[in-house]
């Protein structure tokens, strides 16, 4: 069995739909408060951590199109639907005792700071958890492209993609009870065969800069901190 590697500086990838749990609307704030726990420990542990966040739990750009609002406007909304979950986030993780910032790629001075790279690797440099919202800042890419972005640019070890699934597989296996389920998969091979765990820039990216991805569920005990400090659930992304 091949030694884990030993991660000191990781992009945590949390899609909204991670924080809705039981409630099909909004944020579950014990899914929160157990994800917070986990990352003080990480941290406490020396880890660096960037957390990027989807907002799927409140809007999904994609979604406007049914309601006739045009692409662009939709997904400005849900990059202000990134900006809500990370203020909760960031709220829980100073009452942790956390020194917690929220960066945005969109505009919103009033309440977060705007995202500059130099800016973000100070705060890492002063051992903050920095939350990453607004996505790219720009319509038609998703969060998935803003976590491998924001790997690249802060010289990240991994990026740690948080969902509501345990792994990828051939099929949904919801549907298809022949799934196959991968433990690792080249980033070839996934953009190959058009599998839709991750989004594709995202994948693309990372196999450019040889950024691996470990896609887990969040649902569990410790399931962060297992596929963090263990790795032994998820699949992992990596190689060619």
């Amino acid at each position: 069995m091949s030694k884990l590697p030993h991660y000191k500086k990781i992009i945590l990838k949390l899609s909204g739909e991670a924080l809705l749990g039981e409630r099909g609307y909004g944020v579950d704030f014990k899914v929160l408060d157990d994800i917070s726990r986990q990352v003080v420990i990480l941290h406490n542990k020396g880890i660096e951590i960037g957390i990027v966040i989807g907002g799927g739990n409140i809007f999904r750009g994609i979604e406007g199109e049914e309601y006739h609002i045009d692409r662009a406007t939709a997904d400005y909304m849900g990059m202000i639907a990134t900006v809500i979950n990370a203020l909760a986030l960031q709220s829980i993780l100073i009452e942790k005792g956390i020194d917690a910032r929220v960066m945005s790629s969109l505009s919103l001075l009033e309440v977060v700071e705007p995202y500059i790279r130099a800016k973000a690797l100070s705060h890492f440099d002063k051992k903050r958890v920095i939350i990453f919202a607004g996505g790219t800042g720009l319509p038609f890419f998703t969060t998935d492209t803003t976590a491998a972005l924001r790997a690249i640019e802060v010289n990240a070890d991994a990026i740690f993609k948080a969902t509501k699934v345990d792994a990828i597989y051939t099929a949904d296996p919801l549907k298809n009870k022949k799934a196959k389920r991968y433990d690792t998969i080249s980033y070839t091979e996934f953009l190959s065969k058009n599998l839709k765990a991750m989004d594709a820039t995202a994948v693309s990216l990372c196999r450019d800069y040889k950024v691996p991805i470990i896609l887990f569920s969040i649902k569990g005990e410790n399931s962060l901190l297992k596929a963090v400090l263990e790795g032994d659930i998820g699949t992992t992304i990596k190689g060619g």
